[in-house]
């Protein structure tokens, strides 16, 4: 299929958007670089910046959960789309299960640029951004 409309191309960045955030809070690594473009890159504040396949695996082998996670990713509008390439922005929320129960561990924003490759969207570049507490 080359023509594809908005609603295939937003089903599409969602789809990879939902097998980031499920193989990421699984900790199932080469799944998660399985969602990269084998040129992808990755930047996350703290935690830096990675590219290609080798940096992915290596930089998510060491970002495995711990204990039981989610990142919650909602409000994503994609952006300056074609049949090949969209842009898209979420916000995220990151919870995890400590003694006490769960608790909001961040808030952010991740800003994609993801490549069709075949049937499948894949991230060619995403930057995640934190909104930092009040002080």
């Amino acid at each position: 299929m080359t023509d594809l409309t908005y609603a295939d191309v937003v089903e599409g960045v969602r789809a990879a958007i939902s097998r980031y955030t499920l193989a990421l809070d699984d900790g199932r690594t080469g799944d998660v670089v399985a969602t990269f473009c084998a040129d992808g890159t990755c930047t996350i504040p703290g935690l830096g910046t990675h590219t290609g396949r080798d940096a992915l695996h290596a930089a998510f082998t060491s970002w495995e959960p711990r204990g039981p996670q989610r990142h919650l990713v909602l409000n994503t509008l994609v952006t300056d789309w074609s049949s090949t390439e969209a842009r898209a922005t979420s916000d995220v929320i990151f919870i995890s299960l400590g003694r006490s129960g769960w608790a909001i561990r961040l808030v952010g924003r991740y800003d994609d640029v993801l490549r069709r490759e075949g049937d499948e969207w894949r991230f060619h570049r995403r930057a995640a951004t934190f909104v930092e507490p009040p002080a």
